[in-house]
């Protein structure tokens, strides 16, 4: 089902960016939806509500924006799933067999390898790079620049930082952030912060030794 107009959930940096791939797109009506919204406030002469309205009116869709993937994924279910939109922007590459989850975002300048599949709710965000029979799960995001090469499984609510590179073949397990220019040359299943080259578990100091907190 196509959709004339689409509700933004956010007023955030990302949704902005949600905005633009939706005007370069040709989407002719936006509204974005922040609880912290001002009165008369707007983004290139779009405006920000700050009541959600109870259901959708006919012609418009929803896209899941806040930046932090457990938040993106609690928007998901705020209206009927018939309205979910999906985003591709037109100056991105989707290769044959691809395939992008309901509520994602693919941001300009991205590639998306063959036989790719992206969940629900993510991001593969300016110019990253998900490489062949990758899949990314739901509401994970693939920051601007990062490299997922081929045949990696990304897990749900990934965070893969700016200019990051996964190596091809590694799986990263749910709930796991990459710091940005970090190198994942292994399998991570551990949930936590890694970062680095190689990527390594972040180790917080502690008072024993001496360090600030």
């Amino acid at each position: 089902m196509s959709y004339a107009c689409l509700l933004i959930l956010g007023f955030g940096g990302h949704a902005r960016s949600v905005a633009d791939v939706a005007l370069s797109s040709g989407m002719p009506c936006l509204r974005f939806y922040d609880v912290s919204a001002r009165v008369g406030e707007q983004f290139n002469d779009f405006p920000a509500i700050a009541i959600l309205p109870k259901a959708l009116p006919d012609g418009w869709a929803f896209l899941p924006a806040a930046g932090d993937n457990y938040a993106r994924e609690q928007q998901l279910d705020w209206f009927a799933a018939d309205r979910l939109a999906t985003l591709v922007s037109a100056r991105a590459y989707l290769g044959i067999g691809a395939s992008v989850g309901a509520g994602s975002l693919v941001a300009h300048s991205a590639h998306l390898g063959p036989a790719v599949v992206v969940g629900r709710g993510a991001i593969i965000n300016t110019g990253a790079i998900v490489d062949h029979e990758s899949s990314i799960g739901d509401c994970s995001h693939v920051s601007v620049g990062a490299t997922v090469a081929g045949r990696c499984r990304i897990g749900r609510r990934v965070m893969l930082g700016a200019g990051a590179t996964v190596r091809d073949g590694r799986c990263i397990g749910d709930d796991i952030v990459i710091g940005s220019g970090a190198v994942v040359v292994s399998d991570l299943i551990q949930p936590g912060v890694y970062v680095g080259v190689p990527a390594k578990p972040l180790q917080r100091a502690s008072a024993k030794d001496g360090v600030r907190l």
